[in-house]
């Protein structure tokens, strides 16, 4: 008998312990979630190769995430000072 063999030899698992084993394993936890909790998708997720919709709906927010004119202001009176749906690239996300 080669050295480091015992006389012991394990018994085979039975299906009754590889059933245990599988039912009783919690499944491995995602490499990334598909939606954080407040909605927004994670940076890693998003393609680099946008479609074209995409591309347009975001030339359409970058246009628009601009201060308002300010003949705007004089034409109102200054009842309109600001552009409040104004959003941050960080703060705030597009959400699609």
């Amino acid at each position: 008998m080669p050295t480091g063999w015992s006389l012991y030899k394990p018994a085979p698992p039975t299906s009754v312990t590889l059933h245990a084993a599988r039912v009783f394993t919690p499944p491995p936890p995602p490499l990334l979630p598909l939606r954080r909790e407040d909605g927004a998708r994670p940076a890693l997720t998003l393609p680099s190769h946008k479609t074209f919709m995409i591309k347009k709906k975001l030339a359409k927010k970058m246009r628009q995430n601009r201060p308002i004119p300010y003949w705007i202001r004089m034409r109102t009176d200054n009842t309109i000072r600001y552009n409040a749906k104004r959003r941050h690239w960080r703060r705030t996300k597009l959400g699609f």
